[in-house]
């Protein structure tokens, strides 16, 4: 998460979980009325039943066709035959470890986080209340992300570990696997819309018999997005947005069906790239950026660089653009956590709308005048 290719192309490497099975026909199913309660994510289905429910991982990364099954089994509840064939786990669970610092803000609203014993890189945490649990050992190091633990996890033994992976190697989850542990695989990274990454809360909430708890935090962000966006349209001007910074000679910018593209195209702004095909990143060279963007208004997310001071010892040619002469640079970087973990990380894709407000107050600030910025701020 040190670079803004990190931010747009979550370049995850963790594998594939071995012990869940691919999908097949759930005849049991069929049988009953329950219909998937998601609404906006992709990659996610949920299905409730009498004494269990049916969780679907439809889309876990790009280009995939598989998919997995989990069972959620509440107490004296009885899985039917059909269904036996996948990894199943009673719920509530009490304990957990997860593996991307996006699971936090879900695990806190719904008042769970005492539940979280494990996770790879704590440094990266930022929110205070997990990061005392983890100062005071209770959340503890589980090594990374492509190469977990598996002694210190098979120690832990918790009810579940929430996993995420851009293929199906990973022997790490596969070793934990045959060790007895449960892994789920969740790909709320992989969902492009805002709103669609934010209802992965509905995942965890599921996990604890929390479904509605759950349903009504994401009702609430739903909301409070919907009002923002209203909000957003009654603004005709569109300023020109420039996105993104060089790395190792190449500049990387949002394709324009990527999640950050469209907060931009929401928050009513010109984003130059926006006619882009793709969810990823673009890889230009800077001659081709400065060609298009040297007089764009705005300059959103150039990494994580905090100052423009920083910015130009870095790279003197991003003094050549109009928006860093105008002081109009935009940064997520500046809200960091107590080990320096960046808060947009954390909690950019539970609170969609906060991400969007603070867009509208950047590129129209007389729609929202008394605004606070959650992430992003005018660098000095």
């Amino acid at each position: 998460m040190k670079s803004f290719i990190v931010t747009f192309i979550f370049l995850f490497t963790l594998l594939l979980l071995g012990g869940c099975k691919k999908n097949s026909a759930i005849s049991d199913t069929k049988k009953n009325t329950s219909k998937n309660e998601i609404q906006y994510a992709k990659g996610l289905e949920i299905y409730h039943y009498h004494g269990y429910s049916v969780l679907k991982i439809t889309h876990p990364w790009p280009g995939t066709t598989s998919s997995f099954t989990y069972i959620l089994k509440e107490k004296n509840g009885i899985i039917p035959d059909s269904l036996q064939q996948f990894t199943s786990i009673s719920v509530p669970i009490e304990s957990l470890v997860v593996t991307s610092t996006t699971h936090i803000p879900a695990l806190e609203l719904l008042g769970v986080e005492n539940t979280l014993v494990g996770f790879p890189n704590t440094d990266f945490i930022s929110s205070p209340k997990t990061r005392k649990r983890i100062d005071s050992g209770q959340v503890k190091e589980v090594g990374t992300n492509e190469t977990l633990n598996t002694e210190i996890l098979i120690d832990m033994a918790p009810d579940l570990i929430v996993s995420f992976g851009m293929n199906n190697k990973n022997t790490s989850i596969d070793n934990l696997q045959k060790s007895g542990l449960k892994v789920f695989f969740n790909g709320d990274w992989n969902e492009q819309s805002p709103l669609g990454k934010a209802e992965w809360i509905k995942f965890f909430g599921a996990l604890y018999g929390l479904d509605a708890k759950a349903k009504d935090i994401f009702s609430t962000i739903e909301k409070e997005y919907q009002n923002t966006l209203a909000l957003a349209k009654k603004t005709k001007q569109k300023p020109t947005v420039l996105s993104g910074a060089m790395y190792q000679d190449q500049w990387f910018v949002p394709q324009g069906e990527s999640w950050m593209a469209l907060f931009l195209k929401e928050a009513q702004s010109n984003y130059l790239w926006a006619n882009t095909t793709g969810s990823g990143s673009l890889t230009l060279p800077f001659e081709t950026i400065l060609e298009k963007a040297q007089k764009a208004e705005f300059w959103i997310a150039p990494g994580d660089f905090s100052s423009l001071k920083e910015m130009n010892n870095s790279n003197p040619h991003y003094a050549k653009f109009e928006a860093f002469k105008n002081k109009k640079v935009y940064s997520y970087a500046l809200h960091k956590g107590a080990k320096g973990g960046i808060l947009f990380f954390e909690w950019s894709s539970t609170r969609p709308d906060w991400v969007l407000k603070d867009f509208i107050a950047i590129f129209h600030p007389e729609l929202v005048p008394h605004h606070q910025p959650y992430f992003f701020e005018k660098l000095d």
